[in-house]
């Protein structure tokens, strides 16, 4: 269940990017935003194009952004109108990000071949070296073309560690933290034990929450509750201690950090094997 639900969703690539343009930390940032984004490089051992196809084999609803003025073997122009042509549409679209150029007419033929000769959806954006500049420009290209699909929080699993427990009706309340988002998570009780029932819109404070050994205490109001295989699941909403919907800032913050991390190591994992298999089939001649 975790792996289809972490594969499906759609997904931004930045392929050959050049950080100094576009820093990774930018793609935590893009995160909170409600957009899933990585970063592909490193095309010794499997070529850029085969990375390409097997991503859009993995996560056919994809976001694909170029950057032009990397150096990795390929004919850009040719590469992405054929990838436009052959692949370009609902499925998947295409950006590409290039160096701001001096020279306005250049500007002006880049702009011209991939927006209108070529078709690609997501922009030809000029890069600066103001990094803040460029997050806000991809930034709007990625509302733009609703980089988040269908989902409106992206939420990361919890595991045997990640735990919680509150007060209720003076009961000490255990349980397990299934899934986690910055505006909601859900939660089972310990099953072994026997709590009162929590009425829907319940408002509780002092909600422990234990999740990838990140500690914090949250004010929450319960939305749902779901009989699942004889257990309550509880789907619990964050508030901010002024009572509006969400997370305190420096709690949102770390919680960001820990969200993007558990996504992105299992989503690098999954390419990093699929790649990596690609690499050893070749040397193999296979």
């Amino acid at each position: 269940m975790e792996d289809k639900i972490i594969i499906e969703g759609r997904k931004t690539f930045f392929f050959a990017p050049d950080t100094t343009l576009l820093p990774e930390s930018h793609l935590e940032d893009f995160l909170a935003h409600g957009y899933e984004a990585y970063m592909v490089d490193d095309f010794r051992f499997c070529p850029l194009e085969k990375k390409v196809e097997i991503i859009l084999e993995t996560f056919p609803d994809s976001i694909l952004f170029f950057f032009i003025d990397s150096n990795v073997g390929v004919n850009w122009e040719q590469y992405i109108a054929k990838l436009q042509s052959e692949r370009g549409g609902e499925d998947i679209m295409i950006g590409v990000l290039y160096m701001k150029r001096q020279n306005e007419a250049e500007r002006l033929a880049l702009e011209k071949y991939y927006l209108f000769d070529v078709g690609i959806q997501c922009g030809c954006i000029a890069m600066e070296f103001q990094k803040a500049k460029n997050f806000a420009l991809i930034d709007r290209v990625m509302f733009a073309n609703q980089a988040c699909g269908r989902r409106k929080n992206i939420r990361a699993f919890g595991d045997s560690m990640s735990k919680a427990n509150f007060e209720y009706e003076r009961a000490l309340i255990n349980g397990m933290v299934c899934d986690i988002s910055l505006s909601h998570f859900s939660f089972l009780p310990d099953p072994t034990k026997t709590y009162p029932a929590i009425p829907i819109n319940t408002k509780i404070k002092d909600f422990f929450i234990a999740f990838k050994g990140m500690h914090f205490k949250v004010n929450v109001s319960l939305a749902i509750r779901r009989e699942i295989n004889g257990r309550i699941l509880h789907i619990f909403l964050f508030e901010k201690h002024n009572g509006t919907p969400g997370l305190d800032d420096h709690i949102a913050g770390q919680l960001s950090q820990k969200i993007y991390k558990t996504i992105s190591d299992k989503i690098k994992m999954l390419l990093r094997e699929k790649f990596d298999d690609y690499a050893r089939n070749a040397k193999l001649g296979k």
